[in-house]
């Protein structure tokens, strides 16, 4: 078996390195001049692969027969779906409790840290049966308003809209929980997955269709009605952004639109600040919408 070969000497560069000044320099940026540590101090932060796994088992619990096993015995289904629950749940329960560290009304010690992150992994398990009948209402109106669906197995499978908003149904629910770094990279995993960019605050009804989706982006504060439509490149953003008295940036000022239901925004449309697209309303391809719509108006570019 050959030998495998390095692109350059690495005993060497290693070598110098602890010779020179760098390895100091860069403890001094981190430790000292730049330390970008929460509070100050060292934290074990989530894990973006143990999320990973968790998603993938709660979207087995969610939907045994299209994520997990194609077919079940009689009766092995709810163990399956246990199993997957056992799995995930606990799993969950860690990455809290790391998340937790970082919410900036969070002052308490590690026990009661993850006595609360149990009780919000409990609401949330509580949860899972109404997150499933919203997906399933998300499901059909993808399968219903696309005629090129030709079944709600290729809707949840194939469709990267499917998936955008199955991650948003989970970081949303740990979000409004106070979960919230865990709910950003639940966020930036999906995007990662699909090209689609919701931020978890962002409040979406059931029947939610993405279709195509790259490039789509909603913002944390848009409040988007039942039954909307929408299509790839469309944004739902802030028109500006409120400094505080800092001069920074105000945190979580409303600042994203409010789509009605039954609202549809064709390809490449961007809508932003806090205006109101209302119920019915039609927002043309590549439309730039900074005012409010009335209901079931058209606006074109």
């Amino acid at each position: 078996m050959s030998a495998k070969i390095h692109p350059f000497p690495v005993h060497r560069a290693i070598h110098d390195w602890r010779h020179g000044d760098l390895i100091e320099k860069l403890r001094q940026s981190r430790e000292v001049t730049h330390n970008i540590r929460h509070r100050g101090q060292v934290h074990e932060l989530p894990s973006r692969d143990q999320l990973e796994f968790i998603l993938h088992k709660l979207c087995c619990a969610l939907f045994p027969t299209h994520f997990g096993q194609a077919v079940f015995v009689d009766g092995s289904t709810d163990l399956y779906v246990a199993s997957c629950l056992q799995e995930a749940l606990p799993a969950l329960s860690i990455q809290l409790q790391r998340s937790l560290q970082f919410d900036l009304t969070e002052a308490a010690g590690d026990a009661n840290r993850a006595a609360r992150a149990e009780a919000i992994v409990n609401g949330f398990a509580a949860r899972l049966p109404q997150i499933r009948n919203t997906l399933v209402e998300d499901f059909r109106a993808a399968y219903h308003g696309d005629p090129a669906a030709e079944s709600i197995a290729e809707v949840v499978l194939a469709y990267r809209g499917s998936i955008a908003i199955i991650h948003h149904r989970v970081a949303h629910e740990l979000y409004q929980r106070g979960i919230r770094l865990v709910a950003r990279l639940i966020a930036d995993i999906a995007l990662e997955r699909t090209g689609i960019d919701i931020h978890p605050g962002a409040t979406i009804g059931e029947g939610f269709f993405i279709d195509h989706g790259s490039g789509v982006v909603i913002g944390q504060t848009a409040i988007i009605g039942r039954n909307v439509r929408i299509y790839q490149s469309v944004t739902l953003g802030a028109k500006s952004i409120p400094l505080g008295p800092d001069g920074h940036a105000a945190k979580g000022q409303p600042r994203h639109p409010i789509v009605e239901d039954n609202v549809v925004i064709y390809a490449g449309a961007t809508i932003l600040g806090r205006i109101t697209i209302g119920q019915g309303a039609v927002i043309g391809g590549n439309a730039w919408v900074t005012q409010s719509v009335p209901a079931h108006e058209k606006a074109q570019p």
